[in-house]
């Protein structure tokens, strides 16, 4: 049955990689280095509520099928766990099931490969019946190859990470009933993406574009969103803090509106089963007319989390989308960030509300439905509810008083136009 888990778990991270892998990122200058990714999988290992107590580091010319790091590496990680008395054992690297049965016994403890850490995280912050059952379909996927013989290990699992989720009662479970489960999550989902598109299709039928905010996580995307939005929802350090998609409107300086929608961060080596788990979630994205690619500019590692995003954003068929680059955290600078070359890149400190406007225009200028247009109106003066709301839709370019009429020329969208034309003696685009 699960068991809460302590409020922290000693764990130790192992990483490992292959030299001729080192060789060809240091050629190609890019990709992060062992030491920066068990940077980020400490991270991920405080978002998981766990203490980290030590790390092992080791390069080989390849991996160990049985122990991924080698029989002796074992040996030696077993004498770190008793010296720091760790309770957990974390791989950067996506263990086999027969690698991560064989390194448990070994070790007599519960061994959890990054994979299974993010999923961890997941389960702990997905709030929507949707998320959470993204969540448990990428659970089962990934345990039901690691079931087989696994009833020493599983009983040991304890609280802590990895049982966040469907939980050891389920595990326990034959794999007939877990293949059930995943049949009837699929057809749950199913339904679930139906609904959210007939909430889309109704959103179509209405000329609102959506922008969606990508990029990697901890970027600063959900206080970026409060800023657009004037909004306080969820903005935290943590990594993963925003799970499920948060959809608002925003006014434009054009008077226009869009719908801005916050998505999940995404991270390197981001496993291809969540890629998959998520789609309905990241239907968001391929459906937006324009993308805000939110880049951490304050972090050493900008450009590879950049091209970690749009590994991901043409995993899913979006690259070509146009998008806008915003460099965030410029407060956290001494110096202005150096951005590549391009129109469509700016920068912004979300946190200190500066350059959203200039962002606001942006947004504003990539945006090509609903097109702008300028039209005449001529209003009766005592018809001051009409007038307040063509002011209030459109930006005004000349105003004049004559007797009891008031002729107004704006700049508005056509689809605003078109719902005041009857008000209109001379609407449309003026001559």
């Amino acid at each position: 049955m699960d068991v809460a888990a302590p409020d922290k778990e000693n764990v130790i991270l192992v990483g490992c990689e292959l030299k001729r892998s080192v060789a060809a990122a240091a050629a190609r200058g890019a990709g992060l280095s062992l030491e920066e990714s068990l940077d980020e999988l400490a991270a991920l290992a405080s978002a998981a509520r766990a203490r980290v107590s030590a790390r092992m580091l080791q390069q080989r010319s390849r991996y160990d099928p049985a122990y991924l790091i080698g029989k002796g590496k074992v040996e030696r990680l077993k004498g770190l766990l008793d010296r720091h008395r760790a309770d957990t054992v974390i791989f950067d690297d996506n263990l086999s099931p027969a690698q991560q049965r064989n390194i448990e016994r070994a070790l007599d403890c519960k061994v959890v490969d990054r994979t299974q850490l993010i999923l961890d995280i997941f389960a702990s912050r997905a709030r929507t019946r949707e998320g959470k059952l993204q969540v448990e379909l990428a659970q089962l996927d990934y345990w039901l190859p690691r079931l087989g013989g696994r009833g020493v290990e599983l009983s040991r699992l304890g609280g802590g990470i990895g049982t966040r989720g469907p939980g050891e009662t389920k595990l326990e479970t034959d794999q007939r009933k877990i293949h059930q489960r995943i049949h009837k999550i699929k057809r749950d989902l199913q339904r679930v993406r139906a609904h959210r598109q007939l909430h889309r299709s109704f959103r179509q039928s209405v000329p609102v574009p959506t922008v969606s905010l990508v990029g990697y996580t901890n970027a600063g995307k959900s206080t970026l969103f409060n800023a657009l939005t004037r909004s306080d929802t969820l903005a935290s350090r943590q990594l993963f803090a925003t799970l499920d998609p948060l959809l608002r409107r925003i006014r434009l300086p054009s008077k226009r509106e869009v719908i801005l929608s916050d998505t999940v961060g995404f991270i390197s080596k981001l496993p291809a089963t969540l890629v998959s788990a998520f789609r309905a979630t990241l239907e968001e994205i391929g459906e937006a007319q324009l993308l805000l690619h939110v880049i951490d500019s304050s972090s050493p590692r900008a450009d590879h989390q950049r091209s970690s995003v749009l590994k991901v954003l043409e995993e899913l068929g979006d690259s070509g989308k146009p998008t806008l680059e915003v460099y965030n955290k410029t407060d956290l600078l001494e110096q202005p960030p150096r951005l590549p070359p391009g129109e469509n890149v700016l920068r912004v400190s979300a946190l200190r509300r500066q350059g959203i406007s200039g962002l606001l225009e942006r947004i504003d200028e990539s945006i090509y439905g609903d097109p702008l247009v300028r039209a005449r109106f001529r209003v009766e003066a005592r018809q001051g509810e009409l007038l307040a709301q063509i002011h209030a839709k459109g930006r005004l370019v000349r105003r004049e008083v004559r007797g009891n009429q008031v002729l107004l020329e704006v700049e508005a969208p056509r689809s605003v136009v078109e719902q005041l034309r009857k008000f209109d003696c001379r609407s449309g685009e003026p001559g």
